[in-house]
Formats: structure tokens, sequence, C-alpha cells
């Protein structure tokens, strides 16, 4: 049976939790001593979340930037992610 919480979609993690991963797995691959194995799922699970982190940077500085450009008045302005 199909419960509420499995109709909505699951909530991405947000840019401080995403950052608190990446710096975990950067000090687990800083610290060596990991079978190769270990250290190729880490350092891959490190560069998707440092490209996620970028993403939501770069989404970020876009939003100020329309906010700033409005006839230099801050004015709010829909913005649309690669998401929607």
């Amino acid at each position: 049976m199909a419960t509420k919480q499995d109709a909505e979609p699951k909530k991405e993690p947000g840019f401080e939790a995403s950052l608190d991963e990446l710096e975990k797995v950067t000090k687990e691959l800083e610290g060596g001593e990991l079978p190769l194995e270990r250290a190729l799922e880490l350092f891959e699970q490190g560069m998707k979340l440092s490209e996620k982190c970028r993403k939501q940077l770069e989404e970020a500085e876009t939003r100020v930037e329309i906010l700033l450009k409005k006839n230099g008045e801050v004015a709010p302005e829909t913005f649309q992610t690669d998401k929607e």
C-alpha cells in the first residue's frame, strides 16, 4: 500500500548537507590506507557532490544577478532551473 510519503518526490539535500558530505569524503580519502575500490568509490562520490555544489552555487549567483540587474533596483524575478 502506497503511503503519502511514497507519493511525494524525494527532496534533494541542500547545499550545506552536500558540502558536509563532500568534506567527509575528502577527509576519508586524505586519511589514506583505503583499498583501491573504496578509494575509487569515494572519489566518484566526491566528484558528483562537487558538481552538485558547483551547480547550486551557479544557480544562486544567477538569482542574485537577476535581482541586481532590474533597472538598478532590487526586484524579484522568476528563476528557471534545469529541473523546471
